[in-house]
């Protein structure tokens, strides 16, 4: 058995989420104490308590998943005792979730991933003005049909395949007018379902250009070392291993597509056969069978899942 260890991104915060592990783990506790610290001020009430127009803004849910997925990771290690590099081959994290699977794999501390993602957090929202960018949800279709669509609606604004999720799950981004459009040419081609999403940015496209260059400056401030084992980049859909590779893929993944779909074949292609899920909600474990009928799905998010996990090993 090989396994991959994930973690999710923004859309999988909700109010409560990690409170049942702080209950349960003094070690989990302490990360959310750690990112507190970091970040002056009481992120972990927000989570447990909300309210969840608080925990929806940008530069609270980053940290704040990142925050969860990492109380996941030290419960593994400090009261499951495992190693991650020998229980996992790969690690990956959809969109924020890339500075959870880097900061597991040991590229980064807790802090300094709570820090970075504080900032790129504010970053992306104040790269567009509110109301200007959007995405949406198109399923039904595969990544060549929604990059039609985009280059359709674009009409010279901005509208591209921003995270190509699971066969039949792409998601489109750009300036609103062009997400309207790419809403009623979906519908003019048959396509089964074309979704706004509630987002107060068009994510993962060339509009993000700002916040890019925001992260490259904070980035280079801060120490990155190699890995431990293998992070697949949501850019190369390849694994990373090395600082400086890993500094440029994440400037590049602020304005880059994120290749979910592909990440996990390739992790498959080479002898995966089990996803693990650790952070809030179920949204990746949900994709797997989707992605390859091969990959199986568990998630952590509670103290028993995590329980039942580690009698597995």
């Amino acid at each position: 058995m090989a396994r991959i260890l994930v973690f999710p991104g923004q859309g999988s915060q909700s109010v409560g989420m990690g409170k049942e592990l702080a209950d349960a783990f003094t070690v989990a506790k302490e990360v959310f104490l750690e990112v507190d610290d970091a970040l002056s001020e009481n992120l972990s009430k927000k989570m447990f308590e909300g309210p969840a127009e608080d925990l929806l803004l940008t530069e609270n849910a980053q940290p704040a998943l990142m925050a969860v997925s990492m109380a996941v990771v030290r419960i593994l290690q400090q009261e499951g005792k495992i190693s991650l590099a020998d229980t996992f081959k790969y690690a990956a994290g959809h969109s924020l979730g890339e500075y959870s699977a880097l900061c597991a794999a040991g590229a980064f501390d807790v802090t300094t991933a709570a820090k970075l993602l504080r900032t790129r957090g504010k970053a992306m929202q104040q790269a567009v003005p509110v109301g200007q960018g959007g995405m949406a949800a198109l399923i039904g279709v595969n990544l060549e049909q929604a990059r039609e669509i985009a280059r359709e609606a674009a009409q010279s604004e901005v509208c591209v395949a921003a995270n190509d999720n699971a066969p039949g799950q792409v998601v489109i981004s750009g300036t609103m007018a062009a997400i309207d459009r790419a809403v009623e040419i979906a519908a003019q081609k048959g396509i089964k379902r074309a979704v706004k999403l509630a987002v107060s940015a068009p994510f993962h496209s060339p509009l993000m250009k700002p916040a890019a260059d925001v992260m490259a400056q904070a980035l280079a401030q801060v120490e990155i070392k190699p890995t431990r084992f293998p992070v697949i980049a949501n850019v190369t859909a390849a694994p990373v291993t090395e600082p400086a590779e890993i500094l440029d893929l994440l400037v590049e993944q602020v304005t880059g597509s994120v290749r979910w779909r592909e990440s996990m074949l390739f992790a498959v292609e080479n002898g995966v056969d089990t996803l693990v899920e650790a952070g809030s909600g179920k949204v990746l474990t949900g994709m797997a069978k989707r992605i390859s009928p091969e990959l199986k799905g568990i998630a952590l998010n509670t103290p028993q899942d995590i329980e039942d996990f580690l009698k597995t090993l």
